[in-house]
């Protein structure tokens, strides 16, 4: 199962899990899942395939990507358009 963290202030705060990722391609009208690892020019979405709760959410999706900061066998870390993420395989 994959975790999404964001780096605040100089740590590293949870933000989602689960075996849900995909790297989503808008071209202005439509998205495209195009993969399932962060990919420059795609959003990242991260959660549940199906529903865990009642709750308003079960993933997040960041703004597109714009550079891999890091990438190794246990995790890549990504900078968006205003944050910075770590996606732990």
């Amino acid at each position: 199962m994959a975790s999404l963290s964001k780096e605040v202030n100089g740590n590293w705060t949870f933000i989602e899990g689960g075996a849900r990722v995909e790297a989503i391609k808008y071209d202005g009208k439509t998205a495209k899942v195009v993969g399932h690892e962060p990919m420059l020019g795609c959003c990242l979405l991260v959660g549940s395939v199906t529903a865990r709760s009642y709750s308003s959410r079960d993933y997040w999706l960041t703004t597109e990507i714009l550079e891999i900061l890091e990438k190794n066998d246990k995790f890549v870390r990504f900078r968006t358009k205003n944050s910075i993420y770590r996606l732990n395989c």
